[in-house]
């Protein structure tokens, strides 16, 4: 569903830089954990498991956001591919935003490993211990980081499409901050 407004809210804007930036580290941290075998492994998984379950809040609570206020609606004269490409693409987005951290704790799940928070708060098992379902997930998540990777250059690619060469509004419609020429709406 869309609304005449042409901006997010700013909660949804807030929360989607934030998550940008979240995510990014998550992939460059994961990158970094699966590339090493040194001490700082163990920093990086100390960081990664905390950062996911925080990705996982954050992208619930977007969501709700996003039921609750809706999209701008996108220009009139977009064609419809585009239009099935970027409802398509938002799908996946969420879908990528919430698997992935429940992919990586059910894979810690079956492997018995815990979900450490921060000092002694631990998150509670979601599968029981299984090594061969601790493999399946594990490759899950690592196959699926790619195609998180993937989505977002080609989130990237649309939305440079849409500022350089339609300048439709769309890149403004999620820009942190209204250029000289915008007002809010």
């Amino acid at each position: 569903m869309t609304t005449s407004r042409k901006r997010f809210t700013a909660p949804q804007r807030l929360l989607h830089w934030l998550m940008a930036i979240c995510i990014l580290s998550m992939l460059f941290i994961g990158v970094g954990m699966v590339s090493t075998v040194t001490s700082k492994y163990l920093t990086l998984v100390q960081i990664h498991k905390p950062l996911g379950i925080a990705i996982l809040v954050l992208a619930l609570i977007r969501l709700s956001l996003r039921f609750v206020f809706h999209a701008p609606v996108l220009p009139a004269d977009m064609p419809r591919p585009m239009r099935l490409a970027a409802e398509l693409s938002q799908y996946v987005l969420y879908a990528l935003m919430i698997g992935m951290p429940l992919i990586g704790w059910g894979m810690l799940s079956a492997a018995s490993y815990p979900v450490v928070l921060f000092g002694s708060v631990h998150l509670p098992s979601i599968l029981p211990v299984s090594p061969s379902l601790h493999t399946l997930l594990w490759h899950a998540h690592y196959y699926l980081a790619f195609a998180f990777f993937a989505t977002i250059l080609m989130h990237v690619a649309a939305i440079l499409f849409h500022k350089l060469i339609r300048n439709d509004g769309v890149f403004e419609a999620m820009a942190p901050v209204l250029t000289h020429d915008e007002s809010e709406i």
